[in-house]
């Protein structure tokens, strides 16, 4: 097996239009789907893609936590495109019983 070159993927991340959702957007030239793992998680995600010869690999904090369980994901033309929605402020909040 050939030694694979590592290298951190071109990352672009934004709010939508409303500020309802995060876009994020992985740049990955010539990588086919199937070599792609993106997980995500409320406040970061982590992407491994490989080619011949190419390991893309790197993890990212995301300063506004996001739903990972609604998150919708593409890929076309080398660019991996994620759709996760922001957390609204008490979305997980807990119900403090008083006394």
């Amino acid at each position: 097996m050939a030694d694979m070159t590592k290298v951190s993927p071109s990352i672009c991340a934004y709010p939508d239009e409303k500020y309802e959702n995060l876009e994020i957007e992985v740049i990955l030239p010539g990588v086919e789907k199937k070599d792609i793992s993106f997980k995500l998680t409320e406040d970061g995600f982590y992407v491994r893609a490989t080619k011949e010869g190419v390991e893309y690999v790197d993890s990212y904090a995301i300063c506004c936590p996001v739903v990972p369980d609604k998150a919708t994901a593409r890929y076309s033309n080398g660019v991996l495109k994620v759709t996760v929605p922001y957390q609204q402020p008490f979305e997980n909040a807990i119900d403090v019983k008083i006394e």
